[in-house]
């Protein structure tokens, strides 16, 4: 089963894990949908690891960026000390639990799902909400860009059908290949030459 397709789900803030739990479950039953309850939010977070790590190679040099501009973090430090202060600050709160130690895929799963209307525009939400979420909304640009159906864009969209019709496609390759000049070379010679 293609994960993606439940990661798009959970991705859209009025469902995240709740809906897509109950519609595995729904369909496969409680031990089965459990299972893939579970292969999902692994995915899922491998998937948000994976674009943490990109995005801390792009940050810096490979360095995780403070809250704190670069300028007024270097003027602190070395006026006060206080640098270093807020670093083991910021390192304590981490270890004991606090509200840093969250990442932003747990603080995102853990808000309640907005509510359902009719004229909700997910892309409007996650434009508005990827300041709050900035390594969810660039997972959420990727996964939600991912065309929905694997019909051919210029055949969806043509009002003149398929080049091969059932009549077309029972020809050999061979008279359809001489078809095709012949139609060439007949539209040549009804352009005026220069």
């Amino acid at each position: 089963m293609n994960k993606m397709i439940f990661i798009s789900c959970v991705l859209d803030p009025r469902y995240k894990f709740t809906t897509v739990s109950f519609v595995l479950k729904k369909m496969l039953g409680d031990d089965e949908g459990t299972i893939i309850e579970k292969e999902v939010h692994t995915y899922m977070s491998s998937l948000f690891n994976e674009y943490v790590s990109k995005s801390v190679s792009k940050d810096n040099g490979g360095k995780v960026s403070t809250s704190l501009p670069s300028s007024s973090f270097s003027t602190m430090e070395t006026s006060t000390g206080l640098g270093s202060l807020l670093d083991e600050i910021r390192k304590h709160k981490a270890a004991s639990g606090g509200v840093d130690s969250k990442t932003e895929l747990e603080k995102y799963l853990a808000e309640d799902p907005e509510n359902e209307r009719p004229e909700f525009d997910i892309l409007a939400w996650w434009k508005v909400n990827s300041p709050r979420f900035p390594i969810l909304g660039m997972m959420s640009r990727d996964v939600l860009d991912i065309p929905i159906s694997s019909v051919a864009y210029k055949s969806a969209f043509s009002i003149g059908g398929r080049i091969l019709d059932q009549f077309k496609s029972s020809l050999t390759p061979k008279l359809v290949e001489t078809l095709v000049c012949l139609q060439d070379w007949l539209r040549s010679e009804s352009l005026p030459e220069c």
